[in-house]
């Protein structure tokens, strides 16, 4: 075989094993090491001390150094230097702090007063529920960025009211998964941070070109959700005074204050340094994370156990990403080494396609993808298999990025592995049926693809924040 036929099978192996359930990480970095030896493997160089020893050398001297040399391959000095540069890496410096910032936050009892609030103040609205629930939804998964952490929070929440109130299971249902999957698009984004570290696009023009696009996809969501029920007002009845009250004015703002005001004060303070330069992405989040502790504090929620929790939470996290990079770096690597990522460009650029055509065919890969596996794992591994190909068919990474970062909606809302769906069914009442579900999150699914199909008519979605505040 071939070095590039070696490098296909690698591919091959790799794919068959994580659909056998194989963990991730550690799959990429034993099938690096193990094709890498083969790579790099230079018999003359690795045991060229064991062939100087002399006939009079001891066993033990022998075998030391046999083994010494059978240790002396290239490819282990590559996984050392591979694992070095991430965890160097002062772009993912930002992601435990994110994370950290997010855990607090989540455990600060902020959630249900800020639902809460909203309901009350969105009262008149049609489906106010269910606009009071994706609002929160978009500024919890903001702050946090876990997707799981804010699906179940707001399904033991919102769910049972919203069910309550006469509102139609799967309507409900809907709302909460596709508003829960919102904070791996809006910044300040860990997705993003990630995909920066992987492509080397700048993560403040990214921040800045997620925005629009993300108050996009919210507003496609609310307008369905308004619009669904002035059609079918059966799917959310309006509130009775005594499924939410009324409340004066002046009552209401003091609630807004003590609930809606402090969230978004943090998620904009850390945005906004961010975005205008007065802070780096990483400084930015040791100041959420500050701010998560000090709104904990207010709502007296910190304690020794959830700070301990989420500390922990925090570190398992961030060595699974770190751990996904040293792989897919070290993977990566010998891949190319034996020339796997040529064969595929020459591929790719002789099938003579247009970069409409190239966006929709990795746009759909990507779609599959997301249905086995996490958004992490796309983005360290498959994406940067696209990336070299940019550059041929004119695609601006950023852009590219921000699309995938749509699409990746679709990985925790579509049918049958939409984690969302399975994050709600673990907490909802025992009558909300998985299927009911499913068909809830359907018309969320539309949504995402006509906002990808908007930023791309209209480019400037992306490009005009990032170019308005740093230049072209």
């Amino acid at each position: 075989m071939t070095d590039p036929q070696v490098a296909l099978m690698m591919l091959g192996i790799f794919i068959v094993l994580v659909f056998l359930g194989f963990p991730i990480a550690f799959t990429l970095m034993a099938l690096g090491i193990g094709f890498g030896y083969y790579a790099y493997f230079d018999g003359d160089r690795m045991w060229r001390a064991f062939n100087r020893l002399g006939e009079d050398a001891d066993t033990w001297t022998s075998w030391s150094t046999w083994v010494e040399g059978f240790f002396n391959n290239r490819i282990f000095d590559l996984f050392i230097n591979q694992t070095y540069t991430v965890m160097s890496n002062e772009v993912l410096t930002a992601v435990p702090l994110f994370l950290f910032m997010g855990y607090i936050v989540e455990r600060a009892n902020i959630v249900d007063r800020l639902f809460g609030t909203l309901n009350v103040a969105s009262k008149n609205v049609p489906g106010s529920m269910g606009v009071a629930a994706l609002i929160t939804c978009a500024l919890f998964a903001t702050a946090t960025g876990i997707v799981g952490a804010v699906v179940t929070l707001m399904g033991l929440l919102a769910l049972p009211q919203m069910l309550k109130a006469r509102y139609e299971p799967s309507f409900a249902s809907g709302i909460i998964c596709a508003g829960g999957t919102l904070g791996i698009l809006i910044p300040p984004s860990i997705m993003l941070i990630v995909y920066a570290a992987a492509s080397g696009v700048s993560i403040v023009r990214l921040y800045a070109g997620a925005l629009l696009p993300g108050f996009l996809l919210v507003g496609l969501y609310l307008v369905y959700v308004v619009g669904r029920t002035l059609i079918q007002p059966s799917v959310a009845p309006k509130p009775t005074s005594e499924e939410v009250p009324d409340v004066p004015r002046g009552e209401l703002f003091m609630m807004l204050l003590t609930s809606f005001f402090p969230l978004a004060v943090l998620i904009l303070a850390v945005l906004g340094s961010i975005l205008f330069g007065l802070a780096t992405p990483t400084e930015a989040a040791s100041i959420g994370a500050l701010g998560g502790m000090v709104l904990a504090v207010l709502y007296r929620a910190m304690t020794f156990q959830r700070l301990r929790e989420s500390v922990y939470l925090t570190v398992r996290t961030t060595a699974m990403v770190c751990w996904l990079f040293v792989g897919s770096y070290t993977f990566s690597a010998v891949f190319s080494y034996l020339g796997g990522e040529q064969i595929i460009s020459d591929f790719v650029t002789g099938l003579d396609i247009t970069p409409l055509q190239f966006l929709l065919v990795a746009q759909l890969i990507i779609f599959l993808l997301g249905w086995p596996l996490e958004w992490s794992e796309i983005i360290i591994i498959f994406v940067p298999i696209f990336l070299p190909l940019l550059p041929h068919f004119g695609v601006d990474p950023l852009f590219f990025g921000i699309l995938v970062a749509l699409n990746l909606q679709t990985s925790f809302l579509t049918p049958p592995m939409a984690m969302s769906a399975y994050y709600l069914k673990g907490i909802a009442p025992p009558e909300v049926k998985l299927t009911q579900i499913f068909s809830g999150v359907m018309p969320f699914l539309v949504m995402v693809f006509i906002s990808m199909a908007i930023v791309y008519i209209y480019p400037n979605i992306v490009f005009g924040l990032p170019d308005m505040i740093y230049g072209k």
